[in-house]
């Protein structure tokens, strides 16, 4: 399983995703979930993905071979895709067909696969928006009054984004919140695991303005993590019966 999620905001985008696929208790690796497409100046695109890893890692594959394609066309391409919703128009007509392409092959063992994912950016002179896209291609839309989405295994993240994250929330907060949020997935799940990929996209910007890996064991996500769980015990002390 994965968690992976996206603060669409007044000032831009903060997303964050962990790494860690699992294929039973004795078959744990990492595989990246965030992938990053980018022109820089004119358009920014970032996917996440959560799901089974031949339906995400084909969809990626097939996202990739369109935008090579010398006969790419805006209906083809999420790097000539005139607006975010085109580009979460193609995400989603390609999820589609490779969730139904894999299904066929799994049908006669009686197994299906199924994958979503988080499409957000921003193309030139359009709005920055934010998209979750599900297996069946469909999609919901990040709003002012939910202006965070979550895909895989959300549950325990979702409170601290419920209760501190505003669309006026600054990038720095952001961050600290979709942190804590995975930190607290990290404690309750052990689906979920190191190392992280942040990103952070300003607004207007149409080009990526933080990409950072966390690794297990990285000092300022320890620190973090310590001083959360200390404010925690320390309000939980103050408050009455």
């Amino acid at each position: 399983m994965t968690y992976c999620v996206g603060l669409l905001l007044t000032k831009g985008m903060v997303l964050l995703s962990d790494t860690r696929t699992n294929a039973g208790l004795d078959n744990i690796s990492t595989y990246r979930k965030m992938f990053l497409f980018e022109d820089p100046g004119e358009r920014v695109i970032a996917i996440m993905t959560a799901g089974s890893l031949s339906v995400t890692q084909t969809a990626i594959a097939r996202l990739r071979a369109a935008m090579k394609d010398p006969e790419a066309t805006p209906d083809t391409s999420i790097l000539q895709a005139q607006s975010m919703l085109k580009v979460a128009e193609i995400a989603g007509n390609t999820l589609a067909a490779v969730r139904r392409d894999i299904d066929e092959k799994l049908a006669v063992m009686r197994q299906s696969a199924s994958a979503t994912m988080i499409v957000a950016g921003q193309v030139r002179r359009g709005d920055m928006r934010m998209f979750l896209i599900y297996p069946e291609g469909n999609f919901i839309e990040a709003t002012e009054d939910t202006p965070f989405l979550q895909i895989g295994e959300h549950k325990y993240g979702k409170p601290i984004l419920d209760r501190v994250v505003r669309p006026e929330t600054d990038l720095m907060d952001a961050q600290k919140a979709v942190l804590l949020s995975m930190d607290s997935t990290l404690r309750s799940n052990l689906s979920v695991g190191m190392p992280l990929d942040l990103c952070v996209i300003e607004r207007d910007a149409c080009r990526v303005g933080l990409r950072r890996r966390i690794e297990a064991g990285d000092a300022d996500f320890r620190a973090m993590s310590e001083a959360w769980s200390n404010a925690l015990r320390e309000g939980f002390q103050r408050i009455t019966n």
